[in-house]
């Protein structure tokens, strides 16, 4: 990072003890026109100003902007009064005396501007080398560290070392005296183990007579269980024979009960069929025998005589009517028959 101020960061230092010197809003805006102008060589405006002092209204700067450059105009035009010079004479000796001016100001100006840019090519210079002048400083630090860390790894190491020979010698020590003590133990057992083995002998050969008597005992039961493995070889082919015998009857019947379903399912299916059938001619029947029962209604209402008739004629039908009756009570015998 850099060691020195940037212009930005100077005027805001100077706006802001401007800010304390200066209350008044147009007040603190001329002086910062005239740092902006004559200290930093930057030529103000309206929105700069604004955003720098952030005070009042954006026609506040400018006004006073405005006022800077005529109150600068002004001062740059010089006065030359003599009394024996003409009125002309005098303002046009000022118009040139101003414009020296200016232009000595302009040229101080780029002076400055010039010694500036200097002044900040050898400051980013200087920052440069600063720069790294700190990254060689901490690559410097950084192997600086990373020695003393392996020299501190290292003298840790080597007490690590130190501390396990001791160990190590302590422990060769402790293994001498064990091993001293383990080949007494051993001389010892070896004395044992030969009493041992003595004894192990003796009861060897008892052993040895006692299986000779197991297996001639154990031939024997080896005899009478293969006899009864027999016995049981022949019960079991027998119950074999007998349990296929069984499932033969068992498939045979389950073959016939199987064909006695299937006709009483066939015939369950015609007999479905047939009460399908009837009940549909049932229903035609039922439907036949409404009709006709409305039609006997409506020839009987159509037969009723009068009560203005006179007897005979109800006693004797016409022939004609008679036979139509007779007619219709034959079609309906004839419709109600199954």
């Amino acid at each position: 990072m850099s060691d020195f101020p940037s212009d930005e960061s100077r005027i805001a230092v100077d706006i802001e003890r401007l800010k304390v010197e200066f209350p008044k809003t147009r007040e603190l805006y001329r002086e910062v026109c005239a740092l902006l102008f004559f200290r930093f060589g930057v030529a103000p405006t309206a929105n700069r100003l604004y955003n720098l002092v952030r005070r009042g209204t954006m026609s506040t700067p400018a006004s006073v902007l405005s006022e800077f450059w005529a109150e600068l105009r002004e001062k740059s035009r010089v006065r030359i009064e003599h009394p024996d010079l003409p009125t002309d004479l005098s303002e046009a000796a000022g118009e040139l005396i101003g414009t020296l001016w200016t232009r000595a100001a302009t040229s101080a100006q780029a002076e400055l501007t010039s010694l500036r840019d200097e002044v900040e090519a050898s400051r980013a210079e200087a920052e440069q080398k600063v720069v790294a002048a700190r990254e060689e400083l901490g690559r410097t630090e950084t192997a600086l560290e990373q020695r003393t860390a392996a020299l501190l790894a290292a003298q840790v190491e080597i007490r690590e070392l130190e501390r396990q020979q001791a160990e190590e010698a302590a422990t060769r020590q402790a293994l001498e005296a064990q091993i001293k003590r383990l080949s007494e133990e051993a001389l010892a057992r070896e004395r044992g183990l030969e009493k041992v083995r003595d004894t192990f002998s003796r009861d060897l050969e008892k052993l040895r007579e006692t299986a000779s008597r197991a297996e001639e005992r154990l031939r024997a039961s080896e005899k009478r269980a293969l006899l009864e493995i027999d016995r049981e070889r022949s019960a079991t082919a027998k119950a074999q024979k007998e349990l296929a015998e069984a499932a033969k009857r068992a498939d045979k019947r389950e073959a016939e009960h199987r064909r006695t379903v299937e006709a009483l399912q066939e015939q369950q299916g015609d007999a479905r069929h047939q009460t399908g059938v009837l009940q549909g001619k049932l229903a035609a029947l039922e439907a036949a025998h409404a009709s006709l029962q409305e039609q006997l209604k409506s020839l009987r209402t159509a037969a009723r005589p009068s009560t203005r008739r006179v007897s005979t004629a109800e006693a004797s039908p016409p022939p004609r009517r008679a036979a139509r009756k007779a007619a219709a009570v034959k079609t309906a015998r004839v419709k109600g028959r199954p």
